[in-house]
């Protein structure tokens, strides 16, 4: 991202977010991603205008961001990080089994239910796509957005044992995503990745591995210092060491995040000297620039919502894609449920599936997964994979996003009635 770039989304994200804040007053982040949207747009229709060519064209001559790029080689490690650092490891052990269902099983059965049932529509619908590249797609849609996940659902009051069920689910789904990804993709292109689970075992017990080292050396600084800047610094060279090792070794750099933060959050709160204005100053450099990466990635992800026009039949395999998510979620949902054992807070399982399947955001990441086949598919085929991803993302972000309070509460009112 060029200067003159990161200027012009600094200056979106600071009026549009006055501008929510003193008019609309939306959920900031979703506030961010409708009006980027209507900038984007005002955008492609000037640029229509001004070369006097239509938008098809414009759209493939130009891309204003890039997302891919901007999370997979910039930031993904430190808002994962900043994600999970607050994640306590004694609610992880008591719910252990619950997050590794949702986490695996549930995002496996996702990605195939999406990809049976997108395979079915193409087919309806004529179009050429086979079925390894619908599971491909399955695989990119299936894992929920840790972003999306801590940044949005953290605001509704949900309680602390559902909430951490939705986060650990979203912060650990990512290495089976991506394993899945690797699987599919390779069936799509006809080469070899090595199968489902020796591909998962190498990407999350290698990241595992990373992230555990690298925390335990870097931590034996943090511990003895008493320079609290310089603690945030070994905190950044932490997560960063982890990320950058995984990706060189081919493991999941994004798992490895995740454990640097749990890591990072037990040790602190086990070892650590920290008096209370260093653990805040910790604390809130975390959050500052959480919110800081988190703004510039909706905003990013709004500018580039105009590139879903350049799919075939834009509204329709829009619909379907949107509706292959809501019931390929349930369906993994309601499979993964009679195996995770108790579920928390007093739900049943009809409330549990319910929450989760509405509470089931998509964001950045399987934007920057659909962006990463565009060497590997045929144009048209890509647009469908690209405008659709951008579809379900819009529509969890912005319309499930918006609705999540008042579904949670009749939900609880259901759930109040039962105890």
């Amino acid at each position: 991202m060029n200067l003159y770039l990161f200027v012009a989304i600094i200056a979106l994200v600071c009026l549009l977010g006055f501008f929510n804040e003193k008019v609309t007053k939306l959920t900031y982040e979703i506030s961010l991603m409708l009006f980027s949207i209507a900038v984007g747009a005002l955008l492609l229709l000037g640029a229509v205008v001004f070369n006097g060519t239509d938008a098809g064209t414009v759209l493939k001559q130009t891309q204003l961001v890039n997302i891919e790029r901007f999370l997979l080689e910039g930031v993904l490690c430190f808002m994962l990080f900043a994600g999970s650092c607050h994640m306590k490891l004694s609610d992880f052990k008591a719910q252990a089994r619950q997050v590794t269902v949702l986490a695996f099983v549930c995002t496996l059965l996702g990605a195939v239910f999406y990809g049976a049932l997108f395979f079915g529509a193409s087919v309806l619908l004529g179009l050429n796509i086979s079925l390894p590249v619908c599971l491909m797609f399955g695989s990119i849609i299936a894992p929920t957005d840790p972003i999306a996940a801590t940044s949005i659902l953290s605001k509704f009051g949900l309680p602390k044992n559902i909430s951490f069920l939705i986060q650990g689910e979203s912060l650990f789904n990512d290495g089976v995503g991506v394993a899945l990804f690797v699987c599919f993709s390779g069936m799509a292109t006809a080469t070899s990745s090595g199968g489902f689970f020796a591909v998962m075992l190498k990407e999350i017990l290698g990241a595992v591995l990373v992230g555990a080292a690298a925390t335990g050396l870097c931590f034996l600084m943090f511990r003895f210092t008493k320079n609290k800047t310089l603690g945030i610094f070994i905190s950044l060279l932490s997560v960063s060491l982890s990320y950058a090792v995984c990706e060189a070794c081919g493991f999941s750099g994004a798992i490895a995040s995740v454990v640097c933060g749990i890591m990072f959050s037990a040790l602190r709160s086990r070892f650590s000297n920290e008096e209370n204005d260093d653990a805040e100053a910790f604390d809130s450099f975390w959050e500052t620039l959480d919110s800081l990466f988190n703004s510039i990635l909706y905003v990013m992800l709004g500018i580039s919502f105009v590139r879903i026009l350049q799919m075939e039949h834009v509204i329709l395999l829009s619909l379907v894609a949107i509706a292959a998510n809501l019931i390929a979620r349930a369906g993994s949902l309601s499979l993964s449920s009679l195996v995770m054992g108790r579920i928390p807070d007093g739900y049943d399982r009809l409330n549990f599936i319910k929450l989760l399947t509405w509470g089931g955001l998509r964001g950045g990441l399987s934007v920057a997964l659909a962006m990463s086949t565009k060497e590997m598919l045929p144009e048209n085929i890509y647009y469908i994979i690209l405008g659709g991803t951008y579809a379900v993302v819009f529509f969890t972000t912005v319309i499930q996003g918006l609705t999540m309070k008042p579904v949670y509460n009749r939900i609880n009112r259901s759930v109040a009635k039962r105890t």
